[in-house]
């Protein structure tokens, strides 16, 4: 087994105080890397393997395109998605399954219910069950089928490691990240998933996010970075975290299970955490805390967006304590 990142080198990276005691804390590693793909700053080991589970998406969806997809507009930022299965995220899933031939019974994710509660009471009242295209993942899994059916490749294997468009996530990983894969998992959604570095998860989100102002990245990964801020919303949803990053900073930002998340700014600067309990609590807080000590955003834009994307810890209806940064966090960033 790859090593991973262990209990014993991560540290205390958010709490939760609650009437002025400590009452939960999430432990784990962050890292922050320029333009040119160099650690500078990290807390905990920011070269032990993890999953990136989800954050990986915009990678996939590059796969998929490489692989012949035509995806225009929104369509790129749902492949990119963790989406809340909204009434829109699921109409758009299923145009990209229609111009693929196919249609929701091809995807390989589970079936789920909307996170989104509108939509999912909508269904209820509608007399309607779970649905494919409502998993967060319906956007990858819809251009992982369309590349099979531009290819000629079999649809009904399309999640074995061993497919053309699986190897093709491998091969974009291993290019945008600098490492070699050299273990796989298999995601929540049935889809292999490649253990990387947190460092390396940071480097290939820094390449995306300075894409659209290089000529000499790939063009399809500029257009992957273009799309997931032109369209924000299908991304993840209205009003989210990673949604309200990119709308109001123009920062990447994409979350992944189990406590990861990558942001990155249009400089290159790039920040990949993971909570070693899979809590995502407070994650964005700190992702975003070093993006502004690293200069990519500044203190005003970092003061004017952290009440947006943070729920305070309630006592009943009223704000008794506070997710936030352990104390030495900001000490060990210097």
């Amino acid at each position: 087994m790859p090593e991973t990142l262990l209990s014993s080198q991560a540290v205390d990276l958010v709490v939760v105080e609650r009437n002025g005691f400590i009452e939960s804390r999430h432990r784990g590693a962050a890292v922050v890397v320029d333009a040119a793909g160099d650690i500078v700053s990290s807390l905990g080991d920011p070269q032990g393997l993890i999953y990136p589970r989800s954050s990986l998406k915009p990678f996939q969806a590059l796969a998929s395109m490489q692989s012949g997809v035509p995806l225009r507009g929104a369509e790129v930022a749902l492949a990119c998605a963790s989406h809340i299965g909204s009434a829109e995220h699921m109409e758009l899933a299923k145009v990209m399954l229609h111009k693929a031939g196919l249609t929701e019974e091809d995807l390989g994710c589970p079936t789920a219910w909307p996170a989104h509660e509108g939509t999912r009471i909508d269904m209820v009242l509608d007399g309607e069950g779970k649905s494919k295209v409502a998993f967060n993942c319906s956007g990858k899994h819809a251009a992982f089928l369309w590349a099979c059916t531009e290819n000629g490749w079999d649809t009904k294997t399309y999640l074995s490691p061993d497919h053309p468009v699986q190897q093709r996530v491998v091969e974009v990983v291993e290019q945008y990240s600098g490492e070699k894969i050299s273990h796989l998992g298999i995601d929540g959604c049935g889809a292999p998933v490649p253990a990387i570095s947190l460092a390396g998860l940071a480097r290939a989100a820094s390449k995306l996010a300075q894409a659209p102002g290089d000529k000499h990245s790939e063009a399809r990964a500029a257009t992957i970075a273009t799309a997931m801020l032109d369209y924000p919303w299908a991304v993840q949803g209205h009003g989210l975290p990673n949604t309200v990053v990119m709308e109001e900073l123009g920062v990447l930002a994409k979350l992944g299970a189990e406590g990861v998340l990558v942001l990155a700014a249009p400089n290159g600067t790039a920040v990949a955490v993971k909570m070693l309990d899979g809590s995502g609590r407070g994650s964005d807080m700190l992702g975003l805390t070093m993006l502004a000590q690293a200069g990519a955003i500044t203190a005003e834009q970092l003061a004017a967006i952290l009440p947006k994307i943070s729920r305070p810890i309630l006592g009943g209806a009223e704000p008794v304590g506070s997710v936030r940064l352990a104390d030495g966090v900001m000490g060990l960033l210097g």
